[in-house]
């Protein structure tokens, strides 16, 4: 089970909900969250796109943007190299409309992810010169393409970099480090050492948009209305945390992409049952994001691409239906892929390690990112799996937060022909030979205790429900967007009874519960996903007996500690405060 941590963040309270107009308890969970000083929680609380950050302050940036509009009046021809990922495409998408609006003779290639691999390669350098490309701008990669770049330099072309991955380094005999850029015209990459920027955890698309916007101020037109909602899109489903401008980028964003007017987006939204809507991140990361996801993966990432760019509603609804029945047979394949890693780890000596290293030959190595994602659910441990690509061997990793990805194998580079990526995630490629050696490596050097790998839960405070109101309720609609980096707030209360359970919903996968707290308070409650998890549970717990009692809703003895989240329901006019149990212990 998970482990569960009470926080004890100290402030003042009471001065914090006088002078923000808020309850105490949303102060408390302001502070959890680690937002602090009047003026970021002001931000946090009522920020607005006044509030995000200069462009300007981006290294590189202005340079940048002189090297592009050069390139612009003098009719040169300009080639974008984006990504296979959502975050390539709505950089690449941006560029490129961003561009052409301003008059530039812009074309795009993104490299396939089986054919090409992930970023610029010598191959995409020669193409691009011998179609007569004369400026090159990268964007979502580019910052480790040091060899590919210096080659386009000696074909006389020129190059612009835009990425937002970790620097490459090198480490020296006294244990510091020396950053490896490439050799570019511009580098535009707000993890650079050296880089003002104040908020360096923006994806790829966000330092495209930043890029577009310096360029438009010398423009006769705005920046494209759609740029927002996109730069949005690709926050959410490059899973960047939801913090800082990241948050009010989201925020308003989503606003907007509920009313989109990119006849793609509109289309992906009505195949997906998402029509009316109030989009929230669950939709964009869980729902539409994996669709445009799922033609990078299986397919070649250009349609995705041409759903954005599209200007006819036709062939978007078109494009928008392949991609849902590309993302239906990614499903099928993951959990097939899932399956057989769970198998590995459980029945061989892999379970044993801390850090995880599943090597699957007959996976599809578009999807060795999500179930190496799946893994690291299951095990709380890092996890790498790899797959037989064109040359050698692929792979992905996703990490825990006591692990770092990228250093980590920085510290097996010799194993590797190639690696990038940053804390929590990383991609890699290798000799066959080499498997056993990386697996060996990185577990020598892997530093992570017991305590590193259970799940652990944070709760924001005791709370009891008969505390919380509609008024509240909806204050607490000031803390969303939820997602990675600013999760929904959590509260436990110990000791509720549980009275009744009825399994409910079309797929039998709801349990609505009758609880009541130790003070004798009933409570509606309800719970999302697999109800044989809490049923097992009780059955361990309190025997089988107790649990048919209260499926019968009879007397009986299951006592509970419990995390929830009080929301609002509306039945036939009537609201009341319900309560989502979230995670449940004895």
């Amino acid at each position: 089970m998970d482990k569960w941590f009470i926080y004890a963040k100290r402030a003042d309270f009471d001065r914090l909900a006088r002078e923000f107009r808020i309850d105490p308890v949303t102060a408390r969970i302001l502070r959890n969250r680690d937002v602090v000083g009047d003026e970021e929680i002001r931000q946090y609380l009522y920020g607005t796109l006044e509030d995000l950050n200069d462009p300007h302050t981006m290294k590189d940036v202005d340079k940048a943007a002189e090297l592009l509009w050069e390139a612009v009046r003098n009719h040169r021809k300009i080639r974008v190299i984006g990504d296979y990922d959502i975050d390539g495409v709505c950089s690449t998408y941006i560029l490129v409309k961003g561009l052409r609006m301003l008059g530039a003779d812009v074309d795009y290639a993104i490299p396939h992810r089986v054919a090409d691999g992930y970023g610029l390669n010598m191959a995409l350098v020669e193409q691009a010169y011998e179609s007569g490309r004369e400026l090159l701008i990268t964007c979502d990669n580019g910052i480790a393409a040091a060899e590919q770049i210096a080659y386009a330099k000696t074909k006389g072309m020129t190059v612009v970099v835009t990425d937002h991955h970790e620097i490459p380094y090198e480490e020296t005999t006294d244990g510091g480090r020396t950053y490896l850029l490439p050799p570019a015209d511009a580098v535009v990459d707000p993890k650079q050492e050296d880089c003002p920027y104040p908020f360096a955890e923006i994806c790829g698309c966000v330092v495209a948009w930043k890029l577009m916007q310096v360029m438009y101020e010398r423009a006769p037109v705005p920046v494209p209305e759609d740029f927002l909602e996109i730069a949005a899109f690709a926050t959410i489903g490059d899973v960047m945390e939801l913090r800082k401008e990241n948050r009010i980028i989201v925020r308003f964003g989503l606003r907007q992409l509920s009313d989109t007017g990119n006849i793609g987006l509109r289309a992906l939204m009505d195949v997906c049952g998402l029509s009316g809507e109030t989009l929230t991140p669950y939709h964009v990361g869980f729902v539409m994001g994996p669709c445009m996801n799922a033609t990078g993966r299986l397919d070649t990432a250009e349609r995705a691409l041409r759903l954005l760019l599209t200007e006819d509603r036709g062939e978007a609804v078109a494009i928008a239906t392949d991609l849902k029945e590309l993302n239906d047979s990614r499903k099928s394949l993951t959990l097939q892929g899932t399956e057989q890693a769970i198998r590995m780890v459980e029945e061989t000596g892999l379970g044993t390690d801390r850090v995880l290293v599943v090597y699957l030959p007959e996976c599809h190595e578009s999807l060795a990112g999500i179930i190496a994602g799946r893994l690291r659910e299951r095990f709380c441990k890092p996890v790498f799996v790899l797959t037989d690509g064109e040359e050698g061997v692929k792979g992905s990793g996703r990490s825990i937060e006591a692990y770092s990805m990228y250093e980590e194998l920085s510290k097996c580079r010799e194993l590797l022909t190639r690696f990038g990526g940053h804390r929590m995630a990383a991609g890699l490629s290798l000799e066959k030979e080499n498997v056993d050696a990386l697996r060996r490596m990185l577990n020598e050097n892997c530093t992570l205790t017991e305590e590193d790998m259970i799940h652990k839960v944070y709760i924001d405070m005791k709370l009891p429900p008969a505390y919380v109101t509609e008024k509240l309720i909806h204050e607490w609609e000031l803390l969303a967007p939820f997602g990675n980096g600013n999760a929904k707030p959590v509260f436990g209360l110990g000791g509720m009874k549980l009275l009744s359970m009825n399994i409910i919903g079309r797929n039998r996968n709801v349990c609505r519960l009758t609880v009541q707290d130790p003070e004798g308070r009933r409570y509606g409650m309800i719970r999302f996903g697999d109800p044989a998890q809490l049923q097992d549970y009780i059955k361990e717990r309190f025997g089988e007996e107790q649990l048919d009692r209260l499926m019968r809703g009879a007397e009986n003895e299951v006592i509970l500690n419990v995390l929830y989240y009080p929301s609002i329901n509306e039945f036939r006019g009537k609201k009341e405060i319900q309560l989502e149990m979230l995670s449940f212990q004895a």
